[in-house]
């Protein structure tokens, strides 16, 4: 990755080291359902680097990564809004703010219960880690 982390995403704290795991299968069940069928498009995911975390929209791991990326305001409310979820639901703890204009309605995101996880197909757009 070519820049810094913490330049892109929102920075969190985790409020035990072992949530991490935890915040990694919360984020595969939050993001955008597709119209046709149960599927949900994985919005966000949480970067580990050098002892600090960050929520990420997946395509600032893209930008990350040197490929093209559509990045846009409507995917940073988007993010912004995951994250202030995470500390709602008191899995994090937001380094900094989110201005309340940085944010969407919570009708444009779509949580999928763990108890209904099977019932879904999750996808991720981008994969840490995993070359394709």
């Amino acid at each position: 990755m070519s820049e810094d982390i913490l330049t892109v995403g929102v920075e969190i704290r985790l409020k035990e080291k072992e949530d991490f795991l935890k915040i990694k299968e919360t984020l595969t069940r939050i993001g955008i359902a597709s119209p046709k069928g149960k599927k949900l498009f994985q919005s966000c995911h949480i970067l580990h680097k050098r002892g600090r975390y960050s929520i990420v929209h997946f395509k600032e791991l893209f930008e990350l990564d040197g490929k093209p990326s559509n990045f846009s305001e409507e995917d940073e409310k988007r993010r912004n809004t995951i994250t202030k979820l995470l500390v709602d639901w008191g899995l994090v703890v937001l380094i900094g703010t989110i201005p309340p204009d940085k944010v969407v309605p919570m009708s444009q995101i779509k949580i999928i219960p763990f108890k209904e996880k099977q019932e879904w197909e999750l996808i991720a757009k981008y994969n840490i880690g995993k070359k394709r």
